[in-house]
């Protein structure tokens, strides 16, 4: 047996599946300031009277890093920062508490300017005095040499011991320095009261006597074991996104193209499956206004949901940003979009008499009868959607990076179906779908979509390899380790070798060592250095990935 949990905006849902069938689902509302209690609700729901020895696995997509970085309420980070020459401080926007120090690694990770340890010293002893504990140092090129990165950390904690101190390196590995400062800061600010909140999933689940794995699903649509995902919790963010992806791989036949539209109470989701391969962001994920490093689906979130408040705007309506709790025809306070639906018999939730009394009132300050009124509300919607959908397209096809470029190049991409899922999906994906001139496709279990997508992802995991052998080192993108190259003749096959040995390794670490013989290599190539005219180095880049997919157990949705 497996068990999804997914924790959306508006509504929690649980789903049990057996032989691959979903036998059980539950749904409660959302509560922010309480999201263990939102998990276990519905997890008691539907395990009730189960044999608990059947559960294989556990996985939990949640909100909690998405919501404290959008509320503002991750811990206080400090950032010092080693942009060396080219860069100007004043650019960055990272945080109230920048301190610039002087120091420089080249691209290759040769040292071209020693860092000013004096200088680190007092920024250390001033940091400590303005009460900070978390600290993030980043190096332009820390990637390729971390050394002085690691000089920060020690002067820094040898300033005073206790403070927490992540380095850009181990945050990410990646080009574009401001991406990685803000990853690395955003990993320490959000690190303990993650942490804090997996524990108390562990003891959760370990008083329900529930003795499967438990993992957390990730941004890329792969899942994480909850204890490793403490070593990195803003992989988590989006997970709700990547989620209704999963849930549509899992739902849909493979193969074809569909355009992804998750409707829930507050806000709308579209996402891209491109020939039944989730379209992955080339750039990394933009939290709240941080642009990150972290590997995510490519998304698009519309503030429009199934609960967003209708208003009169002169002889036509709008619709949201803002959602004031449940439609009116399940006992909110505003006319919304469900309640439209409800009106015109599209969908069958909540009191019609309600919804008639909402759409009726609607119409009195538009003066026009409550079916004009409605049918105006589920236009906006449909066409607001489909705006958005075409500006994603637009957006995906200007993209100056090879994964997307190429692939949306080749043809003037549209899809094959416009696959709806969420509450508030039913009503309004066909209408989207015939719009588009394309298939509007409901698929069964789709108000729990996001919670069987959860439940049937597999572990996702990167490894992006530069070796250059003229210095004899390697280094790893993800994790910022290195390492010896003794063989300074290397090709790219034994490089490629040598990744594919690497990224085993690191699934063993991370627990998901079963997966690592799906790892494939994704882009590879070699750049020789010449001096005077010999060959002196090649600098070889290897890039793989174990990508999102489904575990093996599930045969279910028509796959």
């Amino acid at each position: 047996m497996l068990i999804g949990i997914d924790v959306g905006g508006t509504t929690t849902d649980a789903v049990l599946i057996e032989e691959g069938k979903v036998i059980r689902a539950a749904k409660v509302p959302t509560d922010r300031d309480n999201l263990l209690e939102c998990l276990m609700s519905p997890l008691d729901d539907i395990i009730r009277d189960v044999p608990l020895e059947k559960i294989e696995r556990v996985v939990l997509s949640t909100t909690l890093i998405t919501n404290l970085i959008a509320e503002g309420k991750i811990d206080p980070v400090a950032l010092v920062l080693e942009p060396g020459p080219g860069m100007n401080p004043d650019d960055y926007t990272l945080g109230d508490e920048i301190h610039i120090i002087r120091g420089a690694i080249d691209y290759r990770g040769r040292e071209i300017q020693p860092l000013d340890e004096k200088q680190m010293k007092n920024v250390a002893s001033t940091l400590v005095d303005r009460g900070y504990d978390k600290i993030a140092v980043v190096s332009k090129f820390g990637q390729r040499n971390p050394a002085h990165e690691e000089r920060m950390k020690a002067i820094i904690t040898g300033v005073s011991p206790k403070i927490q101190v992540e380095m850009g390196h181990q945050a990410s590995g990646w080009l574009n320095f401001p991406r990685r400062a803000a990853t690395a800061m955003l990993k320490v600010a959000t690190q303990d009261r993650y942490r804090k909140f997996a524990d108390e999933i562990n003891k959760a689940i370990s008083q329900r006597k529930i003795e499967a794995p438990v993992y957390i699903l990730k941004a890329d649509g792969g899942t994480l074991p909850l204890d490793k995902s403490m070593e990195s919790p803003v992989e988590t963010i989006f997970s709700g996104p990547a989620a209704s992806s999963m849930g549509v791989m899992a739902l849909m036949p493979s193969d074809q193209t569909s355009v992804v539209v998750d409707i829930g109470g507050t806000t709308t989701d579209l996402a891209l499956i491109l020939d039944g391969e989730p379209l992955i962001s080339s750039t990394g994920a933009k939290v709240d206004s941080f642009l990150t490093h972290i590997r995510a689906f490519a998304v698009k979130s519309v503030a429009l949901g199934g609960d967003s408040i209708v208003r009169a705007a002169g002889d036509g309506v709008t619709l949201g940003p803002e959602r004031a709790g449940p439609a009116f025809c399940l006992g909110g306070p505003e006319p919304t979009p469900t309640d439209a639906m409800r009106f015109l018999e599209m969908i069958d939730i909540g009191d019609g008499s309600l919804a008639e009394e909402a759409m009726v009132g609607l119409g009195r300050e538009l003066d026009c009868s409550a079916e004009d009124v409605a049918r105006k509300v589920v236009d906006v919607a449909v066409e607001t959607l489909v705006r958005e959908i075409d500006q994603m397209f637009l957006a995906w096809e200007q993209e100056p990076a090879y994964r997307v470029w190429e692939v949306l190049q080749k043809e003037k991409i549209r899809p094959q179906n416009v696959v709806g899922v969420g509450g508030g999906s039913l009503g309004l994906v066909p209408l989207v779908a015939e719009k588009m001139n394309t298939t509007g496709i409901i698929p069964e279990n789709a108000t729990v979509a996001n919670a069987i997508g959860a439940a049937v992802a597999r572990p996702t995991l990167t490894l992006t390899f530069r070796a250059d052998t003229e210095r004899c080192v390697y280094t790893v993108a993800e994790d910022g380790t290195s390492g010896e190259v003794r063989d300074r003749k290397m090709d790219l096959g034994q490089a490629e070798d040598m990744a594919r040995k690497l990224i085993v390794e690191r699934a063993e670490r991370l627990g998901v060592e079963e997966y690592a013989g799906e790892a494939v290599v994704t882009h590879s190539e070699v750049f020789n250095m010449i001096r005077g005219w010999s060959t002196v180095g090649r600098l070889l880049d290897v890039e793989m990935e174990i990508p999102a997919g489904l575990i093996p157990e599930w045969t279910g949705g028509g796959r």
